[in-house]
């Protein structure tokens, strides 16, 4: 069978319309044809995006190779684990990536004061890609930040086999105000790099899903690290205001500037 061919697609004289909507979004929108399937490029495009989200979930955490010495002696960055001892365990049993280790858990109470404003988690989640792309930059802003709003600020944490709900047992042992956890998204085949913020007041070992708000997609093509932290900063804020947090507070988000499509 002969291969259709949609020339007008394949040709860069995109109509204004596609262009804009093309450069709002890495899906992969009017791609074109080869007969029923995608075009070479496009499929070698997918295949090196799968591979790149497999390896970001196989990935191990590696403060010295990730962070780098100097951004580990700054922030005095220190790793505990979950209950999840490999990372196979992790993938299988998520109930274990959501608790700490009981020596892990001694160790964060040593090295950590308690009731501070602000505590930040940095979790290596479902992508270390992520976490090491996006973190060294927001965690500097959320410091910025934090200061300039006469907040106290943690130290920072690294959990290894991560899951979002350690952030319920980080705040039942620390009881921050507002606890900000930063950890790797489940990467897709538009980017391995995607990290996401979880925020709760005064989260505790009984708090769920609903207790918890959520800013992600922070990626070079998403929400962009500046954006990413003037957001937690405001959320955390109106949470502080509030006293609560999760479905009982929406963020109040700036209005929009752009108005091109």
């Amino acid at each position: 069978m002969a291969h259709y061919r949609d020339d007008r697609l394949a040709s860069s004289e995109w109509p204004e319309i596609v262009q804009k909507i093309r450069a709002k979004t890495p899906a992969r929108l009017l791609e074109g044809r080869a007969g029923v399937g995608y075009r070479t490029s496009t499929q070698m495009e997918l295949r090196e995006a799968h591979a790149a989200a497999r390896d970001a979930v196989r990935l191990g955490l590696d403060l010295e190779k990730d962070f780098g010495a100097a951004f580990i002696r700054k922030w005095d960055l220190f790793e505990v684990c979950t209950q999840a001892e490999t990372k196979d365990e992790y993938l299988l049993r998520p109930d274990l990536g959501r608790q700490l280790s009981l020596a892990s858990r001694d160790r964060l109470l040593q090295r950590c004061s308690t009731g501070n404003n602000l505590q930040i988690i940095v979790g290596d989640g479902l992508s270390v890609t992520a976490v090491s792309a996006q973190v060294p930059a927001l965690l500097e802003l959320l410091h910025e930040g934090g200061k300039a709003r006469d907040w106290s600020i943690g130290q920072t944490l690294v959990v290894r086999h991560c899951r979002v709900g350690v952030l319920n047992e980080v705040g039942e042992l620390l009881a921050p105000s507002v606890a900000i956890l930063l950890i790797g998204e489940r990467p897709g085949l538009a980017t391995a790099e995607s990290l996401s913020a979880y925020l709760a007041y005064q989260p505790r070992m009984s708090h769920t899903d609903a207790d918890r708000n959520l800013i992600s997609n922070i990626h070079q093509r998403g929400v962009s690290t500046d954006q990413a932290a003037v957001r937690i900063l405001n959320l955390a804020a109106q949470m502080m205001a509030a006293r609560s947090s999760g479905c009982q507070l929406r963020e109040q988000l700036p209005p929009l500037t752009d108005s091109s499509c």
